[in-house]
């Protein structure tokens, strides 16, 4: 006779495990622990074999009638249902160890090694709340350019039209690297060109004055009655027209000013590449002082609430609002001014490009000498320092023009 639901319930453990039939070879398999399991016996090429089914009461006598039924159609079409099984399993463990996601963060390990943890962590961070909830499931190697369009277009919809572009270059890093492993044919992400499917950004050049408005930003810089260390920065920022992260980030284990040299190393540079800075005698009694402030510190500028991180990017900006340039000067500016000002007066381009760190970099060229020009580069570093001494002075006194 078939099983109850209350003759299941009642079975009780014996001395040895027991078998109560429920017809055409399904049964419960009672063990002596009391645990209550479904199997389901059948015969395939000759062989008796015995496929488990689940336990009760997880899987009701409805469920496990379902499941043997399911594995008699399967019997009856010429296919072992445990082998089928078996396969199945396989084939989905294939295809999570081939996920995308799976292999994005093999890819993330090996390409973290060569970045600074911060922008590790990033890119890790983008992954997970961009591009794995969209196709992060999916084996890498089915995964088509329509599917890349929707995850881009998805996160352009809320605003992040550039976090969607590095949501795609990142995509197309990760499927090189499925190529390289073999375990992709070809790289999708090659098949899309942002400008196609996400909006034009105009673009926007940073804020910053004219030269003929410097000298009267370098008296309110002078004069500025904020925090010693805001002043100090902008001072050293107009010195050495360093990106405004690249100055904020600085160290002072960077710094050797017997021999009037910043090196920056490549992790905190945008071009991931080393930079020098030689400085200026200005410069360096700008950091003398500095130092009396905040040389207790690994930092030049510490926050003011956590010594152990920079301060905030918007504190220069800010301070530049409140000497009464908002909207007109960010800490960028500074960089925009310098070369401009030094191109006016006939210093090599070659040298100025360099000092603003705008070199040009490939996979070839990323091993480029950044001390090249070093020794011209120092010397216009010197005569920019005095071009703002004077202009701050008023009595501005032109350069010579340079020819090499």
């Amino acid at each position: 006779m078939p099983l109850t639901d209350a003759a299941v319930k009642k079975a009780k453990p014996g001395e040895k495990a027991t078998k109560i039939s429920d017809g055409k070879g399904l049964y419960l398999l009672v063990t002596d622990k009391g645990s209550k399991l479904w199997r389901w016996k059948y015969r395939v090429d000759g062989k008796e074999k015995v496929m488990a089914l689940g336990a009760y009461p997880d899987v009701s006598i409805a469920l496990a009638r379902e499941a043997m039924s399911d594995a008699r159609k399967l019997l009856a079409s010429g296919a072992d249902p445990m082998a089928q099984r078996k396969t199945a399993k396989l084939a989905r463990k294939t295809a999570a160890e081939n996920s995308f996601e799976a292999v994005a963060r093999l890819w993330w390990g090996q390409w973290q090694t060569a970045r600074s943890p911060r922008h590790a962590e990033y890119v890790l961070r983008r992954l997970e709340a961009d591009i794995f909830p969209a196709i992060g499931r999916q084996p890498i190697d089915v995964i088509k350019a329509p599917e890349l369009v929707a995850m881009s277009k998805g996160i352009a919809a809320r605003g992040a039209v550039d976090i969607a572009k590095r949501a795609l270059q990142t995509t197309g890093q990760v499927f090189r690297y499925a190529i390289a492993h073999g375990l992709a044919q070809r790289n999708p992400a090659t098949d899309i060109k942002p400008g196609d499917i996400l909006p034009a950004r105009k673009k926007s050049n940073y804020a910053r004055i004219s030269g003929k408005e410097l000298p009267d930003l370098l008296r309110h810089i002078e004069a500025y009655t904020g925090t010693p260390t805001t002043r100090l920065a902008i001072k050293l920022m107009a010195l050495t027209f360093v990106r405004t992260t690249e100055l904020i980030g600085a160290r002072w284990e960077e710094f050797d000013l017997k021999a009037r040299r910043w090196d920056i190393p490549a992790e905190r540079m945008k071009m991931k590449t080393p930079h020098i800075v030689p400085l200026s005698t200005q410069a360096v009694t700008v950091l003398e002082t500095l130092k009396l402030v905040t040389g207790h510190s690994a930092l030049l500028f510490p926050g003011e609430r956590d010594h152990e991180k920079p301060m905030s990017n918007n504190t220069i900006l800010a301070a530049l609002a409140r000497m009464g340039y908002k909207g007109r000067m960010t800490g960028h500016g500074f960089r925009g001014v310098a070369s401009t000002l030094l191109h006016e007066m006939g210093f090599n381009h070659a040298h100025i490009e360099l000092q603003l760190a705008h070199q040009e970099r490939d996979e070839v060229s990323a091993a480029y000498n950044h001390a090249t020009y070093l020794k011209e580069r120092g010397k216009l570093m010197q005569q920019w320092a005095d071009y703002l001494d004077t202009c701050e002075s008023g009595k501005v006194l032109a350069f010579k023009k340079k020819t090499a």
